[in-house]
């Protein structure tokens, strides 16, 4: 059963899971250039979650495991990378726990739904929150080595929260009937 569920999106799925400690002990390591090899490591863990869902639609490989595998594999990887982050203050923790919130009450409202047979897709909020939380924290990992992008990573953490708080809202307006 497991293995006739180890398509191809599933694997890059458990790749994306596999690749949350390479970045952690990237991140925490002091080797040269290790800032730089953590961004790039994140950017392909990111990048194995736009392609997983693409490839899982175009070839209509959609399966249980990887609707419930991706988003907790999503979850685990910015999750992992922005409490390494508040460790190296380079963020404060209501950041982190804005984002965790958010992703909370959100897979609250997604089993909530799934319970009465309705699928929360994706929307364009939800897709912008992303955007921006990968860049947000690909210019946090590239500020420890090149600190002349200090204040772009910061506004990028103010658009980051905004883009999260205001795709949770989305979220719950438009599936408001789950909650009240």
């Amino acid at each position: 059963m497991i293995r006739q569920n180890l398509t191809l999106p599933n694997q890059l799925t458990l790749l994306r899971l596999l690749l949350i400690p390479v970045i952690g002990y990237t991140m925490t390591a002091s080797f040269e250039n290790h800032n730089q090899v953590s961004c790039g490591i994140y950017l392909l863990a990111a990048g194995t979650d736009t392609l997983d869902g693409m490839i899982a639609r175009r070839r209509k490989l959609v399966t249980e495991l990887g609707k419930l595998m991706d988003p907790i594999a999503d979850k685990l990887l910015v999750i992992t990378v922005l409490a390494i982050l508040v460790g190296f203050g380079l963020i404060p923790a209501w950041v982190l726990v804005v984002v965790m919130a958010r992703e909370f009450i959100i897979t609250g409202l997604r089993f909530l739904a799934a319970s009465q047979g309705v699928i929360v897709g994706a929307t364009a909020w939800g897709k912008s929150k992303t955007l921006t939380q990968n860049l947000m924290i690909m210019l946090l990992l590239l500020e420890r080595a090149y600190s002349v992008l200090a204040p772009a990573a910061t506004v990028m953490v103010g658009v980051a929260v905004v883009a999260t708080v205001l795709s949770g809202l989305d979220y719950l307006w438009r599936y408001r009937r789950f909650v009240w």
